[in-house]
């Protein structure tokens, strides 16, 4: 089982659970976030006044999936949330020890 994280622009969000969806992934956790990387912030104009923006805003989105489908969730958001341009984001997979779903107990490949 593996854990796949992404960090992507929000206005792609729609199109990545789009692509989840397609691909029978039955849940997504999404988190606002802000986050710091090449893109280096942005400047802009509030009353008049301008200022930099070092943390901008981008989602995390958050899926269990088993492990031989892990690839394709990762090519799945890399397609839907490509924009060719910086800060399009990233995406991290990790190892899952265990799986528990609390309402009925079931474990692991149970409990995605």
């Amino acid at each position: 089982m593996k854990f796949v994280m992404a960090i992507i622009k929000p206005f792609k969000l729609d199109e990545v659970r789009e692509a989840l969806t397609g691909l029978g992934v039955q849940g997504i956790t999404v988190t606002e976030v802000k986050g710091y990387g090449r893109q280096k912030g942005q400047t802009e104009i509030y009353r008049g006044a301008e200022y930099k923006v070092n943390f901008l805003p981008k989602l995390k989105v958050e899926a269990a999936v088993s492990a031989e489908m892990a690839n394709k969730v990762v090519e799945a958001i890399t397609m839907a949330a490509r924009t060719e341009q910086i800060g399009d984001g990233k995406i991290f997979v990790y190892d899952i020890e265990q799986i528990v779903r609390i309402r009925t107990g079931e474990t692991n490949a149970d409990a995605l």
